[in-house]
């Protein structure tokens, strides 16, 4: 396990610039949209979605937004889903979109909580709630394999998990999937030091059967901002090990300069989605200082594991 310092040093030592690109959204009005997905087609749709929120506030919803010649355009009529930092995956032929919830806490309702929802759909119009996870825990992902089962990306924080791990558990269908499973999840090996913390974004298959996490890795400064970078690990959903560990993939300084949503969230970089090309490269779709969203073409991070 490195920590961050280290992990930045060696990425810079071989990075290099490459095209970037602002994604331009149309529909959101004066609100930002920020921490997206990468796209996907929907019924022969082509979609990303997006965080849509006011830049003085944290209560979002998730829009999806239609490529429209050099523009991703709101569509109107879709499930209306009041989360955060929205996710896309497929399972049984059908569309899992997840995000976080954030409300009052049943204990304290002068006080915010958050938990990772999972709606299910074969359309945009009509996703319905599938499952809500455990109060407190964001970065909750799910990859189908190819024998059926689903592999869980846990993200407990606290006593467990510190300010962020990553745990990993395997179930046989969606119907398995419970708070207590998602709880009781163990953690991967160690992956991050404890004072910095991260989890999973997006998990593709590879095709040696090992599982490639695009995620994101953070800490704190001395002031206390926020500094977030995209990353990588590959784990073996046979062994529950990680095979490869974190290595970092972009950081702020590789994208364009824009807004932010407050001072300590400017170096932020946050893991949307990876689009994987034949040619080698990557478009790695991100959430940048928490206020807007932007792709980045990438030496494709998991080609050479894939033996």
């Amino acid at each position: 396990m490195k920590e961050i310092a280290e992990l930045l040093k060696e990425y810079r030592a071989e990075n290099e610039a490459t095209a970037v690109e602002r994604l331009r959204f149309v529909g959101a009005f004066d609100h930002d949209v920020y921490n997206i997905t990468a796209p996907f087609v929907v019924n022969g749709t082509e979609v990303i979605a997006g965080r849509i929120e006011a830049r003085d506030s944290e209560m979002a919803h998730i829009g999806f937004f239609e490529k429209q010649d050099d523009a991703w355009v709101l569509l109107a009529n879709t499930t209306e889903l009041a989360l955060q930092d929205p996710f896309v995956t497929r399972i049984d032929n059908a569309w899992i979109i997840g995000g976080v919830e954030v409300f009052p806490s049943a204990e304290d309702p002068a006080k915010l909580v958050w938990r990772t929802c999972l709606y299910r759909g074969t359309s945009l119009t009509e996703l319905i709630l599938v499952f809500q996870g455990p109060v407190g825990m964001k970065d909750l992902r799910l990859k189908q394999l190819p024998s059926g089962e689903i592999a869980v990306f846990t993200r407990p924080q606290g006593e467990k998990g510190g300010r962020g791990k990553i745990g990993f558990c395997l179930v046989k269908n969606l119907a398995e999937l419970t708070v207590a499973c998602v709880e009781e999840a163990p953690l991967l090996a160690p992956h991050f030091a404890d004072e910095e913390w991260g989890g999973a974004n997006e998990i593709h298959l590879l095709k040696n059967g090992q599982l490639g996490v695009l995620g994101h890795i953070a800490n704190f400064d001395s002031a206390g901002d926020r500094h977030y970078y995209a990353a990588v690990c590959v784990v073996d959903p046979a062994t529950s090990e990680i095979v490869v560990p974190m290595t970092i993939i972009s950081e702020r300084a590789d994208f364009l300069e824009g807004p932010t949503k407050r001072p300590d969230l400017v170096d932020v970089v946050f893991s949307g989605g990876l689009v994987r090309k034949p040619d080698g490269t990557a478009d790695l779709y991100v959430g940048i200082s928490d206020a807007d969203a932007q792709k980045r073409v990438i030496r494709d991070p998991f080609v050479k594991f894939e033996g």
